[in-house]
């Protein structure tokens, strides 16, 4: 039988053991596994690649440590919106939604608008709609409130910044700790085909309908099993720029160079000389993974059906 594997992560940026208590770090720890543990059991009973991402990405996004879902960051005016994608790798089907209020999983409309619509992209208002005539579960503004992430909020918000678009690092630099709060899955199944899926909130008080880099496809998102199934977390302005989940698969592709190696290149080459901060997740049709990040810390877990797996959360644990 081939092998399979899966992996996910939970977000990337200045993640540090010191400022982590032992008891956060178990909840992280327990919400990796959890998810990690439903993507990889569905693998394992043959059941798809997307079928495993779309089930670890709706674990973290039910989850409130996260920046997705049910624990994404406040915008400026104190709501919530929300992006996510998702793409397969065996004919390069995608679906994508950005700035969705008021849905409990992003990363399942992503699906639906992929399955069941004409289009790749839907967002706003527009989205909410698609999502209520497709049957996905919708949840009062309530239902995103996490304390931690309105305490953030209010650190940050009446803060005079220059406007976004002048000064992208201004809000996170008020952060203490700078965190990219992304969640995402890649996956191979046992019949070698791969998939990517991405979710976030987005930027603490984010203005302007801000969107990153997570769902769009090649940027933050991208699979195609003759290369590999990536998912990005970081600073989504300079990923979008980079284009580098695409990239992976075009050093892959056009250079011949492996997964390890062209997320390598990727992330510690191309995106540390623009600025990047960040990291990504990959695999390939060979059920390979890496886990790749510059910044001091990423949420990140894999498990592979040769009985390796993986739940780390700091750099030294590389």
């Amino acid at each position: 039988m081939h092998n399979f594997s899966i992996a996910i992560h939970g977000g990337a940026g200045t993640i540090v053991k010191q400022d982590m208590t032992p008891a956060l770090e178990a909840e992280y720890t327990r919400a990796l596994d959890a998810a990690l543990t439903l993507g990889y059991q569905l693998l394992a009973a043959g059941n798809t690649a997307e079928a495993a991402v779309l089930a670890a990405v709706s674990s973290l996004e039910d989850h409130p440590l996260f920046n997705a879902g049910r624990g994404a960051v406040f915008t400026k005016t104190g709501g919530h919106e929300l992006d996510a994608a998702i793409m397969l790798g065996h004919n390069l089907a995608a679906g994508a939604v950005a700035g969705v209020q008021h849905v409990a999983n992003p990363v399942q409309l992503a699906a639906a608008i992929m399955h069941h619509s004409s289009h790749v992209m839907l967002s706003g208002q527009g989205a909410l709609e698609f999502a209520i005539n497709q049957g996905l579960v919708i949840k009062p503004g309530a239902y995103f409130f996490t304390q931690f992430r309105y305490d953030q909020w209010k650190a940050v918000r009446d803060t005079n910044t220059v406007a976004l678009d002048h000064n992208l690092q201004g809000i996170e630099s008020l952060l203490a700790n700078k965190k990219f709060g992304t969640v995402g899955a890649v996956a191979c199944d046992a019949q070698g085909n791969l998939a990517a899926a991405t979710s976030t909130g987005g930027m603490t008080n984010k203005q302007f309908n801000r969107i990153g880099d997570s769902p769009i496809i090649g940027a933050g998102t991208y699979a195609n099993n003759q290369t590999c199934a990536i998912s990005c977390t970081g600073h989504g302005e300079l990923f979008m720029k980079a284009v580098a989940a695409y990239d992976v698969s075009c050093l892959m592709e056009y250079k011949g160079l492996s997964l390890q190696d062209a997320m390598e290149q990727v992330v510690h080459h191309k995106l540390v000389a623009m600025g990047g901060e960040g990291g990504m997740i990959g695999a390939d049709a060979q059920a390979n993974i890496s886990m790749q990040f510059n910044s001091a810390g990423m949420y990140r877990a894999m498990q592979h059906s040769n009985g390796q797996k993986t739940l780390a959360i700091y750099k030294e644990q590389l």
